[in-house]
């Protein structure tokens, strides 16, 4: 018997292609030809919480409940954990912002359920770095489990 795939999973690049493609979209991001990627997308540009290096990271950019969220599995969400401020590059305007950590799955799949579903299944996985096993969003439940097993998190920015 076959094992069928999780309904929800990461789907990100191979890491030579990030290492071109993050440079590039920085660089596009800051620039009027950035269209509907600068509503898409945004930079973080930070200090490391522990390190006290200065990073600049591109990150998809959700709006929800009036507010500006990340989502990622990534290990830089860590510099979060504690509220931060980030200069925030969005939609061509760079914004002082305060970023807190969410680690709770439930909360970040609520979050990521809710940012697929206004999207579509399929702009959503292109979009959010996921794969749907199916070909439409799948379920609160099933998002919840891939937040827990994929370790995902999210940040909220907020104005500081």
């Amino acid at each position: 018997m076959t094992e069928q795939s999780p309904a929800v999973s990461t789907a990100h690049p191979p890491e030579t292609l990030l290492k071109v493609m993050n440079p590039a979209v920085k660089l596009l991001l800051r620039t009027p030809l950035a269209g509907a990627l600068g509503r898409q997308m945004m930079v973080l540009n930070f200090t490391g919480r522990k390190s006290g290096r200065q990073f600049s990271v591109p990150a998809g950019a959700y709006k929800l409940d009036n507010a500006l969220y990340a989502l990622a599995n990534a290990g830089w969400t860590a510099n979060f954990a504690d509220g931060a401020t980030a200069d925030v590059l969005h939609a061509g305007k760079t914004t002082l912002m305060r970023g807190e950590l969410i680690r709770d799955p439930a909360t970040v799949a609520d979050l990521a359920h809710r940012a697929a579903q206004s999207y579509g299944a399929k702009t959503a996985q292109r979009i959010m770095g996921l794969k749907f096993r199916a070909d439409s969003v799948p379920s609160l439940a099933e998002f919840t489990e891939a937040a827990q097993r994929e370790k995902l998190r999210a940040v909220k920015f907020t104005p500081a």
